[in-house]
């Protein structure tokens, strides 16, 4: 049995190089992760291609890291707004669909990406987007690719939609006893003309803390936190309630998702959860819990079966 190789590409063509020899010769091929009997790898594809700060748009090789793109971008004053648990590379945020708690603002990452160019199983090379906020050219393959878990094809390029760095940043919590103060907390926020950046909701053994972010110049963000502790009863918090969700979120069991009006349900059905309500998710930490998304849809499935006929990709 022949044991698995892994490879380095620097440049597109040579990832459409080896796609392409080990579609021809039956090896399947498995992207930044084991399984396949190629293991490819984007650590070498790590490059700023193109950046107009004026623009707020960046391209990038998709094997650049968050934190080392935000860090460059942090010079310029703006700033990626992805933050997921971990370091992934802008690849893993795109393959995995991967969002932190600035997602109730900023959304995810098929919200952030204008456009890819992505190597097929077979080594075909495709690109699609551009690199201006409104654009329809071609197939929207950005977003086909957002999820899509390394099984459609490697993406190696990637544009981006940038924002400014807030010049004023603060946290604020405020505890929920029960499923009926979540509920009425969450309603007040929801129906109030605050605007927020993140609103995340630990949640535990029928109770839990809501963690709000305010960002934005110095006045809106003083004016929005006295709102809040009116409107709410907040009180102060730190970066260590984003540290917090965030690894609540990294060692989850899964995800599941819920309607606008189903907060209260959801709670209600979980012993443990990271409860983002703006975009109604919510991580849980226990495997048995319902509702979890597992698997691809029948839909995703025939893409992927169109895009590579082989099963080259695992």
């Amino acid at each position: 049995m022949q044991s698995a190789s892994s490879c380095e590409p620097a440049t597109v063509a040579e990832v459409a190089t080896a796609l392409a020899e080990a579609s021809r010769s039956g090896r399947r091929v498995s992207i930044e992760r084991s399984g396949g009997d190629l293991v490819l790898s984007t650590a070498k594809l790590d490059h700023v291609l193109e950046y107009t700060p004026g623009d707020l748009v960046i391209t990038v090789e998709a094997g650049i890291r968050l934190a080392d793109l935000n860090a460059r971008l942090a010079a310029q004053g703006q700033m990626l707004a992805l933050d997921p648990p971990g370091d992934p590379t802008i690849g893993a945020c795109i393959a995995g669909a991967l969002s932190g708690p600035r997602r109730h603002r900023y959304g995810a990452p098929r919200d952030l990406v204008l456009g890819v160019t992505v190597v097929l199983a077979d080594g075909t090379v495709a690109s699609a987007g551009g690199k201006v906020v409104k654009n329809v050219a071609g197939y929207d393959l950005a977003k086909l690719f957002c999820g899509s878990r390394g099984r459609l094809g490697l993406i190696a390029r990637a544009s981006l939609r940038l924002h400014p760095l807030p010049p004023a940043v603060r946290t604020l919590r405020v505890a929920v006893p029960d499923v009926a103060e979540a509920h009425r907390v969450w309603q007040l926020l929801h129906r109030s003309q605050l605007v927020p950046s993140a609103v995340d909701l630990r949640w535990r053994r029928g109770s839990g803390v809501l963690a709000v972010l305010l960002e934005g110049s110095e006045r809106s963000v003083e004016e929005q936190a006295a709102a809040a502790h009116s409107l709410l009863g907040t009180v102060p918090g730190s970066d260590q309630d984003w540290d917090e969700s965030r690894e609540w979120q990294r060692r989850s069991a899964g995800r599941l998702t819920f309607p606008p009006r189903g907060l209260t349900p959801t709670l209600a059905a979980l012993p443990e959860a990271l409860v983002r309500p703006g975009p109604g998710t919510a991580y849980v930490m226990d495997a048995d819990d319902s509702g979890i998304e597992a698997g691809a849809r029948e839909l995703a499935e025939r893409v992927r079966r169109a895009l590579d006929p082989g099963d080259t990709l695992v």
